[in-house]
């Protein structure tokens, strides 16, 4: 009676067995990802990491600095952080403001530490780790404060490398950055640093995706970045691409016409090219050299490679400009756009180019194209990383502060009208210009699109993730401005609709009301739900 079946018995360790199964032995996954050769792991040795635990920050530091120490049990403390993905209130958003200006100085990229023929590898390899280790500890302690919040910045010492090699090669450093929020994309240490290498050696500021700026806001960025000394100078990939291909197709058609009608084809030919430019997709004319708008073009691809060349230094026989940027601000589709092919494979996350690599234009250019990098910058919020796209929305956590962000700098107006449904209004008592709330906008839209859950409620999470992208990829158009001009007036094309579109609007919605009011059983269920509404 009191002795037990081994089956009973062995079933505790059964279910450890199972429990383990999955729980790989360690093979140096713990190393610093600088600490292992290419040939000792799968891509260990230029893995982007820009995303990790306390646990993995310490063990890293402790293994490149040579520390060793012993964890004793149950002698642990574990520290979770205060500040949430919500977003600050004014006076929170003042004291976040004024932190990041007390210490904007320490904001730097590491420096590549002095060296000399004479070294062994292993000598320059130790320094480079003491001056990466060095620089790390420097942004730890600004982290410590509560009231700054950094960009998850790049913390492989294998991509600082790649940078050091571009800027050391090349004789124009380009930094290309997002025209909708330059300050964030922008490193000015950079530039500091391109100088201390090589006084020769030139820097410029690449504003790609300029298309989504008026040609108002191009001319106040660029006197902005005027007054601070900076050159700058307006792209678009993405336009370039659609020029190109509307070139290709009208030169198919001017082929295809020729048996036919070969005058006329090159009538039409003549009046294409009679100013000399290509035509622009954008509404805005941006090509009349006489309007004001004109301070502020932005350039095509032949006017962006004559505009490198300019910097051109005598005597050599050819001219080298690194390309360097953040993840998703188009550094590849605008390498892409110069070359007029595609050489180089484009990613919205940090890693997919390995190695720094050279391209050649011609044989007196030559592109060198500088893995991804993350670079250390003070944000307001957690929530302004995803939603300028430098964290991925699919591997997101938390979507309540990334929408709100959406709410507060895209009008009530422009997301009714976007996407075709009326918001809750504000409750009596209520400031009725209050922005719309995350919540009313995410049930919103997903009782329009027909996200719902397993028990009949809007499924936020996956509008959240598709209101995001809208805003990322500028269907939801938001330009920050700079610095002591108001945002409200900077967006002022992003108004309430007109009178006339916003009674087309109401009519539109209130036709899809009545077509998706439940239909009741019988009259007693409506008559009551009337009396309800």
């Amino acid at each position: 009676m009191g002795r037990k079946s081994k089956k009973s018995a062995g079933l505790g360790r059964q279910l450890i067995k199972d429990r383990h199964k999955g729980i790989k032995k360690s093979d140096g996954s713990w190393l610093h990802t600088s600490d292992l050769k290419e040939s000792e792991g799968p891509a260990y040795g230029l893995t982007s990491v820009t995303e990790e635990s306390s646990l993995d920050s310490f063990l890293r530091t402790a293994q490149m600095a040579g520390t060793e120490f012993i964890a004793e049990k149950l002698d642990v403390t574990v520290v979770t952080g205060s500040r949430t993905d919500g977003l600050p209130t004014r006076e929170e958003a003042i004291a976040i403001a004024s932190a990041q200006e007390e210490n904007k100085e320490f904001m730097t990229i590491p420096r590549r530490p002095s060296w000399t023929e004479e070294m062994s590898a292993e000598e320059l390899d130790l320094k480079e780790r003491d001056r990466f280790l060095e620089w790390r500890r420097q942004l730890a302690k600004l982290q410590e404060n509560e009231a700054l919040i950094m960009t998850p910045f790049e913390k492989n010492l294998a991509f600082w490398r790649q940078l050091w090699r571009v800027v050391e090669r090349s004789d124009l450093v380009v930094q290309i950055v997002d025209a909708r929020n330059p300050l964030l994309f922008y490193c000015k240490d950079l530039e500091k640093y391109v100088k201390e290498i090589d006084s020769r050696k030139q820097s410029l500021l690449l504003l790609n995706k300029s298309d989504l700026l008026t040609p108002e806001q191009r001319a106040l960025w660029l006197e902005y970045f005027r007054e601070h000394e900076t050159t700058v100078a307006f792209f678009s990939a993405l336009e370039e691409a659609s020029r190109e291909t509307a070139k290709c197709e009208t030169s198919d058609d001017d082929t295809s016409d020729d048996d036919s009608a070969s005058s006329s084809s090159s009538d039409g030919e003549t009046e294409e090219t009679s100013d000399g430019t290509r035509p622009r997709p954008s509404s805005s004319d941006v090509s009349k050299p006489d309007t004001k708008e004109e301070s502020a073009p932005i350039l095509s691809r032949e006017e962006l490679v004559d505009f490198f060349r300019s910097y051109h230094i005598k005597g050599e026989d050819v001219l080298t400009v690194g390309l360097v940027g953040y993840p998703n601000v188009g550094k590849s589709s605008t390498i892409n756009s110069l070359l007029q092919t595609k050489r180089v494979p484009v990613s919205a996350t940090p890693g997919r180019t390995k190695h720094f690599q050279t391209l050649f234009i011609d044989k007196s250019l030559c592109l060198c194209d500088c893995p991804g990098l993350v670079f250390p910058t003070f944000l307001s919020t957690k929530a302004d990383m995803v939603c300028s796209g430098i964290l991925p929305i699919d591997q997101m956590r938390d979507h309540t502060g990334p929408v709100s962000l959406v709410c507060q700098n895209i009008p009530r107006a422009i997301l009714e009208r976007t996407y075709g449904f009326y918001l809750v209004q504000p409750a009596e008592g209520e400031d009725p210009n209050r922005p719309p709330r995350a919540n009313e906008l995410l049930k919103a839209y997903g009782y329009m699109r027909g996200f719902m859950t397993a028990h009949g409620q809007p499924d936020c999470s996956r509008s959240a993730r598709y209101i995001l992208k809208d805003y990322v990829n500028g269907k939801l158009l938001y330009c920050h401005p700079p610095p002591d001009v108001d945002p409200k007036q900077f967006n002022r094309r992003d108004s309430d609709p007109d009178k006339e579109t916003a009674k087309s609007l109401a009519r539109d919605v209130e036709e899809v009301t009545l077509r998706q009011r439940p239909r009741y059983v019988n009259d007693v269920d409506e008559a009551f739900f009337s009396q309800v509404r």
